[in-house]
């Protein structure tokens, strides 16, 4: 039997409810026409069990319950105990989603997922008052506006958190390392998500930053390193592209951010069930630095699409990984309208690096390890990071591969207000220098 007729692939991006949902369009055909598929037959009694349970509840549960309320939260419950990644969007959540991509929304700024009940800080996006105020990957949030989140939903938390631009939130923040819960008062501001940020570090050496993948993000890249360059009055010597606390997005905008590095090469592939779930993407000539060194920033923020672009560029030899492990989300989701304006997020592949790696909780080991250390003097950040494997239900990589990474060493008298940008200018030196006397 075919697919119902309102099944439609979305491309999305990560959203705020929906931490690291890597998304593609169903722009990938098999190379042959699969054989048609029969579903099998449903399970009766399993059927028949769980309507006699909505019948039971709405019998006997201390307040009345409605039809839809009950049947919305066993598909909730259904996809929820899959991964952490799929779920059961209501009419509200995916228009709000839809709103979302539009790249401006009202609210604090905040990547959130839920780990073992608890909701957790992924990363604040760039600029917001969350990042702005100092919230950091990793904490918990314990309270919006004196409710207490615990058992709370992901999604009825993001509400909270969302709200007309000026209006306040009080987050109420536990922290790795710190005694006491700390207390953030926050004013909601219109959200416009700008992906690229880029500046001259110093005459020849580029920085570019991407906080999300996002439709316009590679045309933000390619037109950021010509403003460099003019900027330079000269061709760069070295780029240090920055991925750190980057929360995944679209998977074509993370294929053509890497596409515009390379010259060849598979960039990433993916393996599903569904015939349009699998697919392999490829570079094509035209590396708009000209084969100038390029280093590359990542850390336990660096997620979904960004580790699809920092693996496509190790995997490539095109780019040194400086930074730490990255989170580990190697699946890909796909949205689905359903009828009545509601839809699914189902993790429908994984995906792969270059060389054929699943990164699923497992990440992207540095080529160089250089630990983070705090902003403040002589402090460093000891709270341990959030990764895919610490998600509740995650899915196994039942693939491993062998430590490769390198350690820098450390002294004290480096430790800069952004300890990993300073070894990273260092080492794109040193590539550059190579380069140039390899000439």
């Amino acid at each position: 039997m075919s697919a119902p007729n309102f099944r439609t692939l979305l491309p999305v991006v990560c959203l705020v409810s929906m931490a690291f949902a890597c998304m593609v369009p169903a722009v990938a055909a098999p190379t042959e026409a699969p054989a048609a598929q029969t579903r099998p037959p449903l399970p009766w009694q399993q059927v028949r069990l769980l309507a006699d349970v909505m019948q039971l509840v709405k019998e006997d549960y201390v307040q009345p319950v409605n039809d839809t309320t009950l049947i919305d939260n066993a598909i909730s419950g259904m996809l929820a105990g899959l991964d952490p990644h799929s779920a059961f969007l209501d009419k509200n959540d995916y228009q709000q989603m839809q709103i979302i991509t539009t790249g401006q929304f009202g609210g604090l700024g905040l990547e959130v997922t839920q780990q073992a009940g608890s909701v957790v800080v992924v990363s604040p996006i760039d600029g917001t008052p969350a990042a702005v105020a100092g919230i950091r990957s990793g904490d918990v949030i314990l309270a919006i506006n004196g409710t207490s989140l615990d058992g709370m939903s992901l999604d009825a938390a993001v509400a909270l958190m969302r709200g007309k631009p000026g209006t306040a939130a009080t987050l109420t923040i536990l922290r790795s390392g710190v005694g006491k819960p700390l207390v953030y008062k926050l004013l909601r501001s219109e959200v416009h998500v700008s992906s690229v940020r880029s500046r001259l570090l110093e005459p020849g050496y580029g920085y570019i930053r991407i906080s999300q993948y996002s439709e316009d993000t590679a045309a933000g890249v390619i037109n950021a390193v010509k403003v460099l360059v003019k900027h330079n009055q000269a061709p760069l010597s070295g780029l240090v592209l920055d991925l750190r606390n980057n929360p995944g997005g679209l998977v074509d905008a993370a294929v053509e951010v890497s596409n515009a590095f390379l010259n060849s090469g598979i960039i990433v592939s993916a393996k599903g069930r569904a015939p349009d779930s699998t697919f392999v993407r490829r570079a094509t000539p035209g590396d708009i630095l000209n084969g100038a060194p390029l280093v590359v920033l990542v850390n336990a923020g660096t997620a979904s699409a960004a580790e699809i672009n920092a693996g496509a560029l190790q995997d490539n030899h095109r780019a040194l990984i400086i930074g730490t492990r990255t989170f580990g989300k190697g699946s890909v989701q796909t949205v689905i309208p359903l009828p009545q304006g509601a839809a699914i997020k189902l993790t429908t592949s994984l995906y792969y690096t270059p060389s054929g790696h699943s990164i699923q909780a497992e990440g992207i080991k540095p080529d160089i390890v250089v630990p983070e250390f705090s902003v403040t003097a002589g402090g460093n950040y000891s709270g341990q990071a959030l990764a895919e494997a610490n998600l509740a239900g995650h899915l196994a990589n039942t693939a491993p591969t062998p430590e490769s990474a390198t350690t820098s060493g450390f002294s004290d008298h480096l430790a800069q207000q952004d300890f990993q940008l300073y070894q990273a200018m260092n080492i794109l030196k040193s590539l550059s220098l190579a380069a140039a006397n390899a000439r």
